[in-house]
């Protein structure tokens, strides 16, 4: 999903925190986003149990008191590996929603301010990457390169790299003819100074609803990919994996597959809230509409 440039409202931090907290997407998504991001945090320091310890004494526990999500086949729990693989999600989804902004944005606003065959030539190539879907893509360069997060980070972050290059190109060219830049240019600025002062300050607002978006896709790019054995590899848990091994056990221990797919619609449909709660507060325009 991409966003159309918008022309929006500046306003203070205050103002923007009252609108917000009144959104009730926003809210929504915000308490799912914190609940998920805290339990990440909480990983790093404390889990119920340690995940790289196996207990085949206690395997295929159903949930309960001692196990609130049940332990798997090998006799970990389930509710730690999901604290866990919380944290290996966010950080692959982070990182490869920072390559793309930080490559795509400057690529996307050069290619609008040059305009001519060097926007084209940057449009065609968007659209040579945007030919070959974003998890085949992944897929290919991670079995090129071998497993791994890292490997996963960069097979995501490519297909980013031009999904913000169109938004930071379609909101810079609504800018550009405005009478503000004009009378920049007057001033003797030139085309680099004036993206740095006055187009990025006035499409950030498209940046960050469109980085959220990208951010839900790239949780789901890294469960798909650790799913197929390429994203991150053992002993670290992923949630996509933790599907893979639990699908041959269905029958016996639905609740493997139940609570790590629960994890991943929850962040993703709390990121998205979060995201249309951002758009509606950020664009005035979609305020009048709604």
């Amino acid at each position: 999903m991409t966003l159309p440039a918008a022309e929006f409202e500046r306003e203070t931090f205050g103002s923007f925190i009252a609108k917000a907290f009144a959104n009730r997407s926003f809210v929504i998504g915000f308490v799912i986003t914190s609940l998920i991001a805290g339990m990440a945090l909480l990983s790093f320091f404390w889990t119920p149990y340690d995940v790289t310890k196996l207990i085949v004494a206690d395997r295929m526990q159903p949930p309960s008191a001692t196990h609130l999500f049940g332990t798997d086949q090998f006799g970990r729990d389930v509710l730690s590996m999901i604290m866990v693989g919380s944290r290996n999600s966010i950080a692959v989804a982070l990182v490869a929603v920072g390559i793309g902004m930080g490559l795509g944005v400057p690529l996307g606003c050069w290619a609008a301010a040059r305009g001519g065959f060097l926007d084209e030539a940057v449009m065609r190539f968007n659209d040579l990457v945007f030919a070959f879907p974003a998890l085949l893509s992944a897929v290919m360069i991670t079995a090129i390169f071998g497993p791994g997060a890292i490997n996963a980070i960069i097979a995501i972050g490519i297909f980013n790299i031009p999904v913000f290059a169109r938004v930071a190109r379609a909101g810079a060219l609504a800018i550009w003819p405005r009478e503000f830049i004009l009378a920049a240019r007057a001033a003797g600025k030139g085309k680099a100074l004036i993206t740095v002062e006055h187009i990025l300050p006035n499409i950030a607002n498209l940046l960050l609803v469109q980085g959220t978006i990208q951010f839900a896709l790239g949780i789901l790019a890294e469960a798909g990919l650790s799913y197929l054995g390429l994203g991150a590899q053992p002993p670290m848990p992923s949630w996509g994996r933790m599907l893979f091994e639990a699908q041959t056990l269905m029958m016996v221990a639905p609740y493997l597959a139940l609570f790590p797919g629960f994890a991943i619609v929850i962040t993703v449909l709390g990121l998205n809230l979060l995201g249309d709660g951002v758009s509606d507060v950020l664009d005035p325009k979609l305020r009048r509409q709604r």
